[in-house]
């Protein structure tokens, strides 16, 4: 027995553990005495795990994100919270589009209203899982979702598998979320380091050729170190380009002059930033500022929702980079007009990838819950590791059951001069779309585990 703060009133809370221990000495019973609502422990002779069944047997369901809205990410934390609020409207009403990935959904879903929380993690892991422990404990949340930051989507990786609650990582670059860093609870719809690295690295010696030297700039956690080891891995054994620098830096730097100084020295011919958010924007204006830039072609190797529109297309024209979706895909993908048509329509703007990423998240989420017929956390989980084929904005994809990822492809740009824009959005010309299977290393090649079920 433990107590918790709510509002001005402290309540004493059974443990989960503790109602699973009571649950087990009344097998085959359906109600414990004394515990009141929670008296479903063995309901539909399951029993319970994680917020299931208290979290589904309303007529609404809870989902809770936790973003950055604040600090260095916020840019594309509140892109991406757009998605998961366009995807839960679109759930709701039944919409054609999301129709398209979960054919049996209703208006809701399994008979449920959904309704999105959220909070902002200020791209911090502990805020993060304060975050959602608070939406477990008030509200019986049945999926959490939200990173932006990979420090993020694994501390949630590892708090999901521990409260046997689904999570959809949203945003996240790093190798370690689905590989040494995976759980049986966690789920990754979008492309990653050692995907970027295995698209744009073709198009680099292609474009540039072999035996170049190159300046990385890395930020100082697992998305950074990972994406980074898997572009210079690919350039290095490929085409023998060299790393003359790595310069790291810490989340969240204002001033990167002491790192630029170093790779203005360094004899690099290529500035390749892997920093994201507002640390790759103030990092490109930065290295603009010092003359770094054009004297070194800058490359993107994950792409930075919106940092083409904050530094401006003089800068990122001709820059190659690697992403997850671009708006113009709407022209060779129907599913991604109609996304894009819709976003444009609610929010005023095209949408980035970020949006992108947590609609499609959430629309294959309803799918698998709608198949599986059941909020049940193993059931869902079963379903997404049938590996089956489903659909995505861009085209045909699937999950692998080994380590949660999905198989999806990777979209190579180049960014496009002013003159070229043919309006106030139109920053990338879209040269690629390369399939996943291309692209993605094996299941087990990063060590990944997934752990237990229940």
């Amino acid at each position: 027995m433990s107590d918790f703060k709510l509002g001005n009133r402290t309540t004493s809370v059974l443990s989960r553990r503790h109602v699973l221990q009571i649950g087990a000495g009344v097998a085959g019973a359906t109600l414990i005495p004394g515990l009141g609502n929670i008296g479903w422990a063995l309901a539909d002779d399951k029993p319970a795990i994680g917020t299931w069944p208290a979290g589904s047997e309303g007529d609404t369901v809870y989902i809770g994100a936790a973003v950055p809205l604040t600090g260095t990410y916020a840019v594309q934390g509140e892109d991406e919270r757009k998605g998961m609020e366009l995807a839960v409207e679109h759930i709701n009403d039944g919409h054609e589009l999301m129709k398209t990935f979960a054919p049996k959904l209703d208006k809701g879903l399994l008979g449920k209203k959904v309704e999105l929380l959220s909070a902002d993690s200020a791209a911090k892991p502990n805020q993060a899982v304060q975050a959602e422990q608070t939406f477990i404990n008030q509200n019986k949340v049945i999926m959490m979702t939200g990173s932006t930051s990979s420090a993020v989507a694994v501390a949630l990786n590892k708090f999901a598998q521990r409260e046997k609650i689904l999570y959809l990582a949203a945003i996240s670059g790093s190798n370690d979320t689905t590989g040494k860093d995976c759980v049986r609870y966690g789920f990754r719809q979008g492309f990653y380091g050692e995907m970027a690295a295995n698209a744009i690295g073709p198009v680099l010696v292609k474009n540039f050729g072999k035996n170049r030297k190159a300046a990385f700039m890395t930020p100082d956690y697992t998305y950074g170190h990972t994406t980074t080891k898997s572009v210079n891995d690919y350039l290095t054994e490929k085409a023998g380009w060299q790393m003359v620098t790595n310069q790291v830096s810490p989340l969240g730097t204002q001033d990167f002059s002491q790192y630029l100084t170093n790779i203005a020295n360094s004899g690099a011919e290529f500035l390749i930033n892997v920093n994201w958010g507002r640390d790759a924007v103030l990092s490109t204006q930065q290295a603009k500022q010092f003359g770094i830039l054009p004297q070194m072609t800058l490359v993107v190797p994950y792409q930075v929702p919106f940092l083409a529109k904050e530094v401006g297309p003089d800068i990122t024209a001709g820059v190659f980079a690697a992403t997850d979706f671009w708006w113009t895909l709407e022209d060779q993908y129907p599913l991604a007009k109609m996304f894009v048509e819709t976003f444009q329509k609610k929010y005023n703007y095209r949408p980035e990838w970020g949006a992108e990423n947590a609609y499609v998240s959430f629309a294959q989420w309803a799918r698998m819950v709608s198949e599986a017929g059941s909020f049940y956390p193993p059931d869902v989980i079963k379903q997404y590791e049938k590996g089956e084929t489903i659909p995505s904005l861009l085209g045909d994809v699937h999950y692998r059951a080994e380590d949660h990822q999905c198989v999806r492809p990777v979209v190579i740009v180049r960014g496009k001069a002013q003159k070229d824009m043919k309006n106030d959005e139109d920053f990338w010309e879209v040269l690629e779309v390369v399939p996943g299977e291309k692209v993605i290393q094996p299941a087990n090649a990063f060590g990944c585990q997934l752990g237990d079920y229940t």
